[in-house]
């Protein structure tokens, strides 16, 4: 097959969303697909909407050698509109790692953001969803799209985590719970406000004469939005927090290997994730993972047993479960055991980068 994939910026960004792009094109081409990326520049959304009159890319996309053209949903600012001149040229396929319609903001802002996500939506013929959650939300969008005369087919293809290579025993497992000092907590991802970081160190913050008790290793871009990386740090300062939290900022595969090795409970409360591939990473390594019920981590969590889920920004709640495992040790090694199981239930980048080929081919 000859295959387009449409990014903003580079395919080696450090997201979950591009993890799965990258992993999906490396085994299309070792396949023996021919796959071009087509790079658009980041920019902020209003300009992106212009991409839609740009006579370079709607050249480049018309005259494209395509059999298909994979379209990653990010891009949906600047593909809603010129979709509409690449229909009959060859079939348009959606990545959809989540909606930035399904994203904690202003109303009137999600208002302005579903009118664009639903125009563009209703211009594709065919989905790759990253959960179920996923789906869900872009078919809760079916009554507000238009133009869509067409059966459009979908697939869910879970993201995996088996990149890392993990090398923990249940032994291993066991071994690091039960030993003495603080419960090292571990975030991992980018330092944004949807992340939840804020949500983590107020809960740390309300163990009150317990804190002492916790560590929080911070491992994510500091850069990716300054502004909220300053508050963070001005949190971990009014709060009394610099003894429990080190902002370690972004590592390569190893070093995050080990650091989620040394690590006993991986803490990410985002207010929304599309599906969460780092739960599932730090499941490899035998670690509970505490998330929100908002977005697909229930679908990778179950409550009680292999982590938490709670309501996006419960502080009181998400302190009450890291003062369980930092009490109850031995749940710690359960709930770190069962972490272990259901990661190696999952999928594997093959199995799921093999369905999507699959998929791809019937059309």
């Amino acid at each position: 097959m000859r295959l387009g994939l449409v990014i903003y910026g580079s395919l080696d960004t450090i997201s979950g969303g591009y993890l799965y792009d990258r992993m999906l094109v490396e085994y299309l081409r070792r396949a023996g697909d021919e796959v071009e990326i087509i790079s658009l520049p980041w920019r902020n959304y209003a300009r992106h909407l212009t991409d839609n009159f740009s006579s370079s890319l709607i050249a480049r996309l018309q005259n494209g050698n395509f059999d298909l053209l994979l379209q990653d949903e990010l891009n949906h600012p600047s593909l809603f509109r010129l979709n509409r001149r690449l229909r009959g040229r060859y079939p348009l396929i959606s990545i959809v790692h989540h909606l930035r319609s399904s994203e904690a903001r202003p109303a009137w802002q999600n208002v302005f953001y579903r009118q664009i996500e639903s125009r563009y939506l209703a211009n594709v013929d065919g989905f790759i969803f990253n959960s179920r959650t996923t789906q869900g939300a872009v078919e809760d969008l079916r009554p507000d799209l238009t133009g869509l005369s067409r059966p459009v087919r979908s697939l869910v293809a879970y993201p995996a985590a088996n990149h890392i290579h993990p090398t923990l025993t249940a032994d291993d497992i066991r071994a690091r719970a039960c030993q003495p000092g603080p419960l090292r907590l571990v975030f991992v991802g980018n330092v944004i406000p949807r992340k939840g970081l804020h949500t983590l160190l107020a809960a740390v913050a309300r163990l009150d004469g317990y804190r002492h008790q916790v560590s929080v290793a911070v491992i994510g871009s500091l850069t990716a939005d300054t502004h909220y990386a300053q508050a963070i740090r001005r949190q971990i300062e009014r709060d009394g927090l610099s003894d429990n939290v080190i902002l370690r900022g972004s590592l390569g595969e190893a070093e995050l290997a080990s650091e989620f090795a040394r690590s006993q409970v991986l803490v990410v409360p985002s207010s929304y994730e599309g599906f969460g591939i780092v739960y599932l990473e730090g499941m490899a390594f035998g670690l509970p993972a505490i998330a929100t019920m908002a977005g697909a981590a229930g679908e990778i969590i179950t409550h009680g047993e292999n982590g938490f889920l709670i309501a996006p920004g419960d502080v009181e709640v998400l302190a009450g479960h890291i003062q369980t495992l930092m009490r109850d040790r031995e749940r710690l090694v359960v709930m770190g055991l069962l972490a272990l199981e259901r990661y190696r239930a999952h999928p594997t980048w093959e199995q799921s980068a093999e369905s999507i080929r699959n998929f791809l081919r019937q059309f």
